[in-house]
C-alpha cells in the first residue's frame, strides 16, 4: 500500500492499520524501519540519489505533512490522513505499554531523552523503557552494545533527519532490534524542552502554520510546499 512522489515512496496506512503491521513485525521477528516523509525531504531528494534510496529501502514510510495529502489528493490516491513522526512514536510506544513489548530513546542532547523518558512513563506507565543514550555519545561498538544488552522490540532514533536513517541503516543488522524510526526533535517536544502546537493547529493539520507564526525563519522551508505540489502536478501530467 504505497504511493509514490517524484521517485519517493510514501505508504497509505492508517495510524490503526500501522499499530496492526508493527506488532505483527515483532511478533514474527521481522526487522522494519520506519521513516517521516514530507515534502522538503522529496524534493532534496531529487537532488540526492543517495537519500531517494535511503528513503525507498524503508519498510514504512509514514505521511508526515499535509504537503504529502495534498500531493495525494492531486494524484487521486487513497492517503487520507497524516501520520506524523511524534504521533508514529507516541502510537508505538502506547502498543508496546499494551503488547508487553520495550522501547529505547537513543539520541537528542544530554538529558533530553531522560527527560523523555519520564514523559512517556507518566503517560504510559505501563510502558518498558529498556534504556536510553544520548547523541553525543562517539563510541559505537558501545551504543550497539548498550542496545543489545537491553534488547528492546523498538528503537526510536532521535540524530536529525537524514543522519539518523542512515544510521539505522547502517546498523541493522548489528541490532537485535525489531522496529526502527527516525524521530527527529521528538524527544524535545516530549521532554517539554519545545513546545508543539496547540491542539487545534495539530487537528487541522497547520502545525507547519504554528511554527512558522512562532518561527519566521521557517520561511525558506514553507515556501518549497509549491514548488512541490507543482513538480507533483507536473509529473503526472
Amino acid at each position: 500500500m504505497k504511493e509514490q512522489f517524484l521517485g519517493v515512496d510514501v505508504s497509505s496506512y492508517s495510524y490503526e492499520q500501522l499499530k496492526q503491521n508493527i506488532i505483527t513485525d515483532i511478533d514474527q521477528n521481522k526487522q522494519s524501519f520506519i521513516v517521516a516523509i514530507n515534502p522538503e525531504k522529496i524534493l532534496q531528494a531529487q537532488k540526492d540519489a543517495d537519500l531517494m534510496r535511503l528513503l525507498n529501502k524503508a519498510t514504512y514510510q509514514i505521511p508526515d505533512g499535509v504537503g504529502v495529502l495534498l500531493a495525494s489528493k492531486l494524484n487521486r490516491g487513497n492517503i487520507s490522513q497524516r501520520v506524523t513522526g511524534i504521533d508514529m512514536l507516541l502510537t508505538l510506544c502506547e502498543q508496546a505499554a499494551d503488547h508487553d513489548k520495550s522501547v529505547f530513546l537513543y539520541g537528542a542532547k544530554p538529558g533530553v531523552a531522560d527527560k523523555a523518558k519520564d514523559s512517556l512513563k507518566e503517560k504510559y506507565p505501563n510502558l518498558k523503557i529498556a534504556g536510553v543514550i544520548d547523541g553525543y555519545e562517539k563510541d559505537e561498538n558501545r551504543i550497539i552494545q548498550t542496545i543489545n544488552e537491553t534488547q528492546p522490540d523498538i528503537l526510536f532514533v532521535a540524530l536529525g533527519s537524514p543522519k539518523q536513517e542512515y544510521w539505522i541503516l547502517d546498523h541493522m543488522k548489528d541490532l537485535n532490534v525489531k522496529i526502527f524510526q527516525g524521530v527527529g526533535g521528538s524527544f524535545d517536544v516530549i521532554s517539554g524542552r519545545v513546545k508543539r502546537a496547540p491542539d487545534i493547529f495539530q487537528r487541522f493539520g497547520l502545525e507547519w502554520l504554528y511554527r512558522l507564526v512562532t518561527e519566521p525563519w521557517r520561511i525558506k522551508r514553507q515556501i518549497k510546499l509549491p514548488s512541490f505540489l507543482f513538480k507533483v502536478w507536473k509529473d503526472k501530467r
